[in-house]
C-alpha cells in the first residue's frame, strides 16, 4: 500500500482483471548460405520481398565457388519462400573463412573488386567481397554545369592546373566547293582538356585533350574534293577524339570527299586534310569516317580565329604540347573563368559489363576533393546511414593530398580506351567506363562457417547472427554442401542452433539425387523433433533465364508453405497437402509404395498428383518420440510456450502468494480458452481441452522458499488426419 504522510485526496489506479497473453508470430524464417554480395557480419535486416533480398544480397545469378560456377541456392530459395506465401525473412551470408573476417568483411576466402590509377589518386572498391563486385562504372558528365561563363571574374593562378572546357572557338577554314556550293569560312570547335596556366597561355597537360565540332549543321549538304597532295587543295574537318602523345583516334562526324575520277561521293578516302595551305592535319587513314591523326599541335591566334599547326610537311616529329592563349577563351584574362577546376558528373553502376543492368546510381558528384558532394563523400567507405551501408555497391577513396585536376586525370586514365573510341560501325559516342576487377566468391563454406561465431565487437556470423532476433521460428540452409559428410555437419549446426534457441525448427534438405536407401541412411543420423526432412528436390524455372529449368533444394518452398499456412490457418494446421508454388515437377517421382517406406522414418515426401498438382505430402519430424511425431504439434507447442513465456514476464519478482497464483492461472486459462474456441485444441468443452494448475498442489514450501512459482498446464493438441479410413460394408435392406 502506498505511503500517505500528509492529508489530501489520493487517486490510485488498480487492475481488477488478469493480464492477457498475446500469441507470438511463427511465420518468420531465417536463411543461411552464400550469396552474390552483402555483409558477412552483424545483425541481419528484415526482408519482406525478394526485391529486398536482391537489394542487399544480390540477384539469383550463379556463384563462382572454388573456381566453379554453381547455382545460387540461397537466392533461389529466398525467391521460393516469398512465392509460396512467406512475408518475413532474415538472411545471413556465409563464405569460406567468414569467422576470420573483421567488421569490414575483410579476411575470408572471398575478395573485393577494386580499380585504381597509377598514382593511386582515386581508388574504387566494391562494398562487399564477391565476384558480383566486378562492376562497371559509367561516368555521365554534367556538361551543362561546366560551360564557359564570361560573367565570372576569377581566373586560375599562374602555374595552376585546372579543367578547361571552352565552347564555340572558331577556326579559319578555306574550302573548294562543288556545284557552286560555298561552305562557310569558319566553323566552331569545342575543346576540353586538363591545362596549366603559363602566363597568357594554357598548356595542355600530357598532350591530352578532346576536340570536337560544335556545329554540324553548317556543313550539311556540302561536298568537298579530296586532296591530291597539292597545297592549294583543302577540305573540311569535323572531329571528336582523344589527343595524346602517341596519336589520336578520330571519329569523323562529317567528312565528305568526291572522287575526282568517277565523281562519286566517297567518305574518308583522302590522305591529307588542311585548315589552310600552311596548317596540316595529316595522315588520316582507315575505314569510312575513321582515321588516325599522328600529330596535332598548334596555337589559336589572339582573336581565336585561327588554329595554327606548327611544323612542316606532314608535321612529322612534332611533340610539343598544344598551347591555347587565354584571349581565345574570353575577352580578357580576368574573365577566363570558363576554365573550371570543378566538374560534376553522375555515376551509373552496371552489373554484367558495359551494357549490363544499372543496379545503382550516384548523382551530382564533384571532382573537387573539398566539395560536400566529392567522390568519397558520395561513395563513402563507411556510410552514416545503415541502408546505404547495406545497398551502396561501391566505395571511393582519394589519396591525401589530391587536387581536382589530379582526380580528373586519374579518372581519364581508368576509362576504358575502347569505349572512348567506338569502332567505325558504332553509332554511339564515347563512353566513360571504369571496370572493377578482382572480386572472387571464395571457396565453399564449411559447417563451421554456417555455425558462425558470436563476436560482440565485429558482429556475429552465420547462424549465430540469428541469436539476437527473437522473431525467427523457421531456419533453413538450402545451399548445404553436396559432400555427404559436410552436408550432415551443416544440418548438425542447424540442429544445435534450434535446440539452443528453443523455439525454432529447422527444415532439412536431402542432397541432390539421393536414392531411397541414401535418404534413409541420412535420416538415421538425427533424432530431433525440431528438424523436418523433405525429399526429393524441386524442378523449377531458372529465375535468371540462363537455363530452361533447374533442380533446387525444397527448403525454400517448404518454408514459404509453413509461413503461409501459419498466417491463413494457424500454426496448429499441418503444413502438408499444400501446393508447392513454382514447382514444374519433382526431381524424382515418389509413388505410394515408396512413401510407405519413407513416411514411418519421418521423411516427408513431395509428390505430384494428376489433377491436383505438386504438393507437400508429409508432415512429420525427425523424432522417434511418438509424442512429437508431427511437425504441427511440435511447432504449436513451441508457439504456446513462447507466447506464455513472453507475456508473463510481469510475474517475475511479484509477491509469491495466492493472489498471484490466481492471477497467473486466470491469465493462462483465458489464453487457452481462446485457443480452444478458435478450434486449435481437441475437446468438446474447455474442460476436456486443457487444464491449468497453480496452487499449493504444484508448489512445495521449498519451492516458495527458493522463489519458485510453478504452474502446470496440460493441453490436448490436434493431431493431423494422416490416414483417412472409410469403412464400407454391405447390409440387408430392412422392410
Amino acid at each position: 500500500m502506498p505511503e500517505y504522510l500528509a492529508p489530501g485526496v489520493f487517486v490510485e489506479e488498480v487492475s481488477y482483471r488478469s493480464k492477457s497473453i498475446e500469441g507470438v508470430g511463427t511465420s518468420v524464417a531465417g536463411i543461411v548460405g552464400p550469396t552474390r554480395t552483402g555483409p558477412l557480419r552483424g545483425r541481419p535486416e528484415l526482408l519482406t520481398s525478394f526485391a529486398d533480398f536482391v537489394r542487399i544480397y544480390g540477384d539469383a545469378n550463379d556463384l563462382v565457388i572454388g573456381g566453379n560456377a554453381v547455382l545460387n541456392h540461397t537466392a533461389i530459395a529466398a525467391k521460393a519462400f516469398f512465392d509460396n506465401g512467406g512475408t518475413k525473412l532474415f538472411a545471413a551470408r556465409v563464405v569460406s573463412g567468414v569467422n576470420s573476417t573483421n567488421s569490414e568483411s575483410v579476411g575470408s576466402s572471398a575478395s573485393f573488386a577494386t580499380r585504381t590509377d597509377t598514382n593511386t589518386d582515386v581508388t574504387f572498391n566494391s562494398r562487399f567481397p564477391g565476384a558480383s563486385g566486378n562492376l562497371t562504372l559509367e561516368l555521365i558528365w554534367r556538361d551543362s554545369e561546366n560551360l564557359l561563363k564570361s560573367e565570372m571574374t576569377s581566373a586560375p593562378e599562374d602555374g595552376e592546373v585546372v579543367f578547361l572546357e571552352a565552347t564555340g572557338l572558331t577556326s579559319a577554314v578555306r574550302t573548294t566547293g562543288i556545284s557552286g556550293q560555298v561552305p562557310p569560312a569558319r566553323f566552331p570547335m569545342d575543346i576540353r582538356a586538363l591545362v596549366r596556366r603559363e602566363g597568357d597561355h594554357f598548356v595542355i597537360v600530357n598532350n591530352r585533350c578532346e576536340i570536337s565540332a560544335a556545329d554540324e549543321t553548317a556543313m550539311t549538304g556540302t561536298e568537298f574534293r579530296p586532296s591530291d597532295g597539292d597545297p592549294g587543295d583543302e577540305g573540311i574537318l569535323m572531329v571528336a577524339g582523344l589527343v595524346n602523345g602517341a596519336g589520336v583516334t578520330v571519329n569523323y562526324t562529317r567528312v565528305h570527299a568526291k572522287n575526282p575520277t568517277s565523281g562519286a561521293l566517297a567518305d574518308g578516302t583522302f590522305a591529307t586534310l588542311k585548315f589552310t595551305a600552311e596548317t596540316d592535319l595529316s595522315n588520316f587513314t582507315g575505314a569510312t569516317h575513321w582515321g588516325t591523326l599522328t600529330t596535332l599541335r598548334g596555337t589559336l591566334n589572339a582573336g581565336g580565329s585561327e588554329f595554327t599547326v606548327d611544323g612542316s610537311g606532314l608535321n612529322a616529329g612534332i611533340a610539343a604540347p598544344i598551347v591555347i592563349p587565354l584571349p581565345a577563351l574570353a575577352a580578357n584574362a580576368s574573365s577566363a573563368a570558363g576554365i573550371m577546376a570543378q566538374r560534376n558528373f553522375d555515376i551509373d553502376v552496371r552489373s554484367g559489363g558495359a551494357n549490363g543492368e544499372v543496379i545503382y546510381s550516384y548523382g551530382n558528384i564533384s571532382s573537387s576533393p573539398e566539395a560536400d558532394n566529392s567522390l568519397p563523400n558520395v561513395m563513402q567507405s563507411e556510410p552514416a546511414k545503415r541502408m546505404d551501408a547495406l545497398t551502396s555497391p561501391v566505395a571511393c577513396v582519394l589519396d591525401d593530398p589530391v587536387t581536382g585536376a589530379e582526380i580528373i586525370a586519374a579518372l581519364y586514365e581508368m576509362f576504358d580506351s575502347a569505349a572512348l573510341s567506338p569502332p567505325p560501325t558504332s553509332v554511339e559516342g564515347p563512353r566513360y567506363l571504369i571496370t572493377l576487377a578482382g572480386g572472387v566468391d571464395g571457396d565453399a563454406p564449411a559447417a563451421i562457417d554456417y555455425g558462425g561465431e558470436v563476436d560482440e565487437v565485429n558482429g556475429n556470423t552465420g547462424l549465430a547472427a540469428f541469436e539476437d532476433i527473437e522473431d525467427i521460428s523457421i531456419v533453413l540452409t538450402p545451399a548445404a554442401s553436396t559432400d555427404e559428410s559436410a552436408h550432415q555437419a551443416i544440418v548438425a549446426e542447424v540442429q544445435k542452433h534450434c535446440r539452443k534457441m528453443r523455439y525454432r525448427v529447422g527444415i532439412v534438405d536431402a542432397r541432390e539425387g539421393m536414392a531411397l536407401s541414401e535418404i534413409r541412411n541420412f535420416r538415421s543420423n538425427f533424432d530431433d523433433s525440431r528438424l523436418a526432412l523433405y525429399y526429393p528436390w524441386v524442378v523449377t524455372a531458372d529465375p535468371t533465364g540462363a537455363r530452361t529449368s533447374i533442380s533446387v533444394p525444397p527448403s525454400g518452398f517448404i518454408a514459404g508453405v509453413y509461413a503461409n499456412t501459419d498466417v491463413t490457418r494457424g500454426v496448429h494446421k499441418p503444413p502438408a497437402n499444400e501446393p508447392v508454388i513454382g514447382a514444374l515437377r519433382f526431381a524424382q517421382d515418389i509413388n505410394r509404395f515408396q512413401q510407405e517406406l519413407l513416411n514411418p522414418d519421418g521423411i516427408n515426401c513431395l509428390r505430384s498428383f494428376p489433377g491436383r498438382g505438386h504438393r507437400v505430402w508429409g508432415g512429420r519430424t525427425l523424432s522417434s518420440d511418438p509424442e512429437w511425431k508431427y511437425i504441427n504439434v511440435r511447432r504449436y507447442f513451441l508457439y504456446l510456450e513462447r507466447s506464455i513465456e513472453k507475456s508473463t514476464q510481469w510475474v517475475v519478482f511479484e509477491p509469491n502468494g495466492e493472489r498471484l497464483w490466481a492471477n497467473v492461472k486466470s491469465t493462462v486459462e483465458d489464453f487457452l480458452y481462446n485457443e480452444w474456441f478458435n478450434g486449435r485444441l481437441l475437446g468438446p468443452t474447455p474442460k476436456h481441452a486443457y487444464f491449468v494448475r497453480c496452487d499449493r498442489s504444484t508448489m512445495t514450501q521449498n519451492d516458495l522458499d527458493n522463489g519458485r512459482l510453478v504452474c502446470e498446464i496440460g493441453v490436448a493438441a490436434l493431431k493431423p488426419a494422416e490416414f483417412v479410413i472409410f469403412r464400407i460394408g454391405q447390409k440387408t435392406a430392412d422392410a
